[in-house]
């Protein structure tokens, strides 16, 4: 029962990630999710190319992450990125307004940690027959 409940828990977290990371790519677009999210960091202490480097790398790492995390390939990977831009969010959340709403961060904080804690019994994931011996 526990590894339903983990690949439910994996498939949700990927879902939303792979739309959230379709949508800044294909739907607004790399430029659009700049200009209205990570331009207002250009007076900042942050170099430009960090900000470019991290709008492409949230976007893009949301719609990879999410795909794999739905197959349940290279999971470990997909989570590092994930809490990665997790982290990344949130610093920059908390760089606009001390005082901001965690909704869109903590239940995809909530989701990786449990996922994290119950890892070795996520058995329903292509990893397990890839690297089996591993």
């Amino acid at each position: 029962m526990k590894s339903y409940i983990l690949l439910f828990t994996r498939l949700l977290l990927g879902i939303i990630l792979f739309w959230q990371g379709l949508g800044k790519i294909a739907t607004w677009g790399i430029d659009n999710v700049y200009k209205n999210g990570f331009a207002s960091f250009e007076d900042s202490f942050l170099p430009n190319f960090i900000l470019k480097f991290t709008v492409y790398f949230t976007s893009y790492g949301e719609f990879l992450a999410g795909i794999l995390l739905v197959l349940g390939f290279f999971r470990k990977l997909s989570y590092g990125v994930v809490a990665l831009i997790l982290l990344i969010v949130s610093f920059g959340h908390g760089m606009q307004s001390p005082i901001w709403d965690l909704q869109n961060v903590f239940i995809r904080a909530v989701l990786l940690v449990f996922i994290a804690w119950f890892y070795k019994d996520d058995s329903l994931n292509i990893d397990r027959f890839l690297f089996k011996n591993k």
